[in-house]
This record gives structure tokens, sequence and C-alpha cells, in this order.
């Protein structure tokens, strides 16, 4: 299998997955309002799952490094399935939570205090779980990024006159609890992993086999989560399953599809990457796509239209302190 030894090349990994992880919603954005939030994720598992098989089958499988993807996965223990599926399931009911505060208050809003909280929980438990790099600095930059979330908030404070107060509360509110659980999912991810990429420990995973596993804990999840959803639409009205077979959608679930193998490549990265950077930084420098999300819904969706130069200018605050903030998580390894 393909392993990361240069820390250089974890670091653009990991630049990579803050791409991925700030850019997958945006296909989200493409799609007319009239399709159902509920169908388009259904499209977004489909992908991160195809996108995980296929990378194992071909990167995961080739070399002489490690184990084959098929190898892997029979030598694994149930703890290490286990841990892999788990962090599926969280990650699928925090990601659900986010999209959805995403469609709600924009991306502006939703990712920098969603993923904002799961920034820096994220750092705090991988830093205890594997304590690698220069502590001051690691937490240094999550206490930037921490303020920058406060500057976000006082943004939206500022332009939620402009919007559906009762709309923009719930949208916040749902990013901040799926921050919470996207803080852990990582955790119990790397805990299914092998300690070092290059010598692999019996029962534990390698990369790809680990983030399969985690997908198909995901995708089987869909069905609990999504059809819940379905019936019980956060906003909208209910659909069936009938719905998302109807002739001339295909285009549709295509760009649904697309957001998912974004989404997915990200995640691939990050995991590849992570024992050469060490899991807290990895996950840190990846959680950089709150700022690259934010990026897009500024500039590109035009979220923040007709707010005030204070508004913009607590904005410029939050990308200095976010970028502050990556800037001393790759320091500390140095």
């Amino acid at each position: 299998m393909l392993i990361v030894q240069s820390f250089g090349v974890a670091v653009v990994l990991c630049i990579v997955t803050m791409m991925c992880w700030g850019s997958h919603v945006n296909a989200l954005k493409m799609l007319p309002r009239s399709y159902a939030f509920s169908y388009y994720y259904w499209d977004h598992a489909i992908g991160y799952l195809l996108l995980s098989l296929i990378v194992g089958l071909t990167l995961g499988s080739f070399g002489s490094t490690g184990r084959d993807l098929l190898s892997d996965l029979g030598q694994g223990s149930l703890h290490s399935y286990g841990m892999a599926i788990l962090g599926g399931v969280v990650f699928n009911l925090a990601n659900i939570l986010l999209i959805s505060a995403t469609s709600i208050a924009g991306i502006a809003v939703a990712f920098p205090i969603g993923l904002g909280i799961a920034v820096v929980e994220g750092i705090v438990i991988n830093y205890i779980a594997e304590p690698k790099g220069n502590a001051l600095l690691i937490f240094g930059g999550a206490a930037l990024i921490t303020v920058a979330i406060v500057f976000d908030a006082f943004a939206y404070k500022s332009i939620k006159q402009k919007r559906d107060a009762r709309e923009l509360k719930l949208g916040v509110i749902l990013a901040a609890v799926s921050g919470m659980l996207m803080g852990s999912f990582y955790y119990l991810v790397q805990r299914s992993l092998s300690l070092d990429f290059k010598k692999l420990d019996p029962g534990r995973f390698g990369p790809y086999a680990a983030v399969l596993i985690f997908s198909l804990g995901l995708f089987a999840s869909n069905f609990v989560y999504n059809s819940y959803l379905m019936a019980h639409p956060l906003s909208g009205s209910a659909v069936k399953y009938s719905g998302f077979f109807t002739k001339g959608m295909s285009k549709l679930h295509l760009i649904g599809v697309l957001g998912g193998l974004i989404n997915a490549t990200g995640m691939l990265s990050n995991i590849v990457a992570s024992k050469t950077a060490s899991p807290a930084i990895a996950y840190g420098l990846g959680q950089g796509g709150t700022m690259v999300a934010a990026i897009w819904g500024v500039f590109v969706w035009k979220e923040f239209k007709g707010a005030s130069r204070g508004t913009y200018v607590m904005i410029a605050v939050m990308f200095c302190l976010f970028i502050s903030g990556l800037a001393l998580l790759v320091l500390s390894m140095l």
C-alpha cells in the first residue's frame, strides 16, 4: 500500500484535506432548493463509500509496504472493526447536522462554528491520546482558532436581523451540536489504526482498510439517520424513497455523489498523513477547511451580501486568526 514518510508530504495531504472538507458542501449549494436534502445526503453517502472502495483496491493494494486491502480487512480484530464503524456512525450524524445547518444558515455561519468547535475538541483529545509535537504551539493554535469562532459568532449576530432569526438560530444550534460530535469521531478511527503504517500491528488496520470500514459505518447508519430525516425533515416537506429513483434526476444525483467523493478524498488524505504528522496536527490542519468553506460562503455564494463594514472586518479578523492558528500547528512539528 502507498504510505507517507515525509512530514512535508504529510502537510500537503492535510492541505488537500482542508480544501476537500471546506469545499464538498458546494455540491449541495449547486442543487436546486427543490431537491430534498435527504436525497442529496444519500448521494453523498454513496460517493463516500465508492471513493473509499476504489482507492482501497488501488493505492491501498499496490506496492510492497504493509498489507494489501483484502489481507488487511481479513486480519482486523473485532475491536478495530468496532472503532472504525463507530467512528463512521458518529461522523455521519455530525456531518448530517453540519450540512443541515449549512442549508439553513449558510456556509459562512455553519462551518466556522461547527468545525471550529470540532477542531479544538479534536486537537485536545488526539493530543492526549498521542502526545507528539510542541504542546505550547499546538494548544496556542487551538486557542487562536477558538477566538476565530468568537469573531464568526459576532459576524453572525450582526446579520441576523437581515434573515429569519428563528432559522438562523436553528442553524447555529445544529452547527454547534455537529461540532461537538465531529470532534470525537477522529479519535475513534485512530483507535482502529496501527501505530506505525510501515510495520502494521496485528489486528489493527492500515489507513485504507480503516477508511473503508469507516465509510461502511457511515453508509449503514444512513438507513437510520437519513430515513428519519426523510419522514421528519428539519425544513421542507417529507419525501419517500420512491422519489429518489424518479426519472430525469440522474444529473442531480451525480452532483450529490461528487460531494461525497470530495469529502471522502479529504478523509483518506488525512488518515494516510496522520501517523507522520501526528493525529492532533493532521486533524487540526484538516479542519482548516472551516476557513476554506467561509471563503466560499463569503466570496462565491455572497452569504454576507449587504452586511456592514464592521461585519466584514470581523470576518477578516476571523480569517487571520484561523491562518495564524493553523500556522502554529505546522510549526509545532518543526
